[in-house]
C-alpha cells in the first residue's frame, strides 16, 4: 500500500502562484508514475499533469500547459505541481495519484488507471 498526502493548497488571486506537494509513504520502493488531477464542483475529475517514474517525461492538459509545471523530488517519493498565472477556472480540489509498477515514459491521463490517491487539497483562485 502507498499513502499519498497533498500539501500547499489555499487561496490565490488571479495571476498568482501556488505550489502543491504530494508525499508518498508506505511501499514506495516500487516504481510509480505520478499524476495530478482536479475536480471542480459539479464537474468530473480531470487530468492536469503527469510525470513518469524517472521524471524524464511529463505531460500536461491543454488548459494548464505553459502555466503549470510538474516535477519529482530527488528521492522520487515526492511530486510537486508549480502553478503560475492562476485563473479562477483553476479553482478545484486537486488530487495526487500514483500508478504502480509503471516504467513506460508515456504519461497516463485516465484516472481509473491510477492505483492510489491522496485526499485532495482545495485550490481557490479569486478574480
Amino acid at each position: 500500500q502507498v499513502q499519498l498526502v497533498e500539501f500547499g493548497g489555499g487561496l490565490a488571486q488571479a495571476g498568482g502562484s501556488l505550489k502543491l506537494s504530494c508525499a508518498a509513504s508506505g511501499r514506495t520502493s516500487s516504481n510509480y508514475a505520478m499524476g495530478w488531477f482536479r475536480q471542480a464542483p459539479g464537474k468530473e475529475r480531470e487530468f492536469v499533469a503527469g510525470i513518469s517514474w524517472s521524471g524524464g517525461s511529463t505531460y500536461y492538459a491543454d488548459s494548464v500547459k505553459g502555466r503549470f509545471t510538474i516535477s519529482r523530488g530527488n528521492a522520487k517519493n515526492t511530486v510537486y505541481l508549480q502553478m503560475n498565472s492562476l485563473k479562477p477556472e483553476d479553482t478545484a480540489v486537486y488530487y495526487c495519484a500514483a500508478k504502480s509498477r509503471y516504467l513506460a515514459p508515456t504519461i497516463v491521463t485516465t484516472s481509473y488507471e491510477y492505483d492510489y490517491w491522496g485526499q485532495g487539497t482545495q485550490v481557490t483562485v479569486s478574480s
